[in-house]
This record gives structure tokens, sequence and C-alpha cells, in this order.
């Protein structure tokens, strides 16, 4: 005789309509997605958290870089105006 359960009858394998339903119910590829589910969603609230910290962070930063130039302007003068490649660079000479 099997295990008795109160009000469920015989439980186990051994019971009609048992355990070994469960695996009529869910098959094996469908037995993980609620849990693949999960933690792609998990995943999502994470890397959104961190995106939404880093671009804090970096707000941050350039504020207070922003801040220190304009206190110091002398410090950071402009330029005499924008520079072309040619002018940075040497002439090209090929050698033979």
């Amino acid at each position: 005789m099997g295990r008795e359960c109160v009000g469920l009858g015989k439980a186990g394998p051994e019971a009609p309509g048992g355990w070994e339903r469960w695996g009529q119910f869910l098959s094996p590829p469908a037995a993980g997605v609620h849990r693949q589910i999960l933690l792609a969603s998990l995943g999502c609230f994470v890397g959104y958290q961190l995106v939404k910290r880093s671009e804090y962070v970096h707000a941050k930063v350039d504020r207070e870089l922003l801040e220190y130039i304009r206190q110091h302007p002398v410090d950071f003068h402009a330029g005499e105006g924008k520079k072309r490649i040619g002018q940075l660079l040497e002439d090209f000479h090929p050698i033979q």
C-alpha cells in the first residue's frame, strides 16, 4: 500500500495521475521558460539601473569640470581656430 495523504488519496509516482503526469503537462523545452523569463527581466532591470547610475556619475563629473572651467577662464583659453589636418601633419616625401 502506498503512502496516504489526508484528502489526497495515494501520493507519489505509483498513484494514478501522480507525478508522472507532470512530464506530459510540461515538455522539456518548456519546463524552464518561466525561469528564463524571470532571469531575463531581472537582467534588464539590473542593466537599466547600472546604465542610469553610470549616466548620473558622468553627468556629475561633467558638471564639476564645466564649473571649474567657468571659474578659471585664464587656464582654458580659446584656440586660434581650427587647424586642418594638413597643418598638423608633416609633408609627405616618399622614399625611393
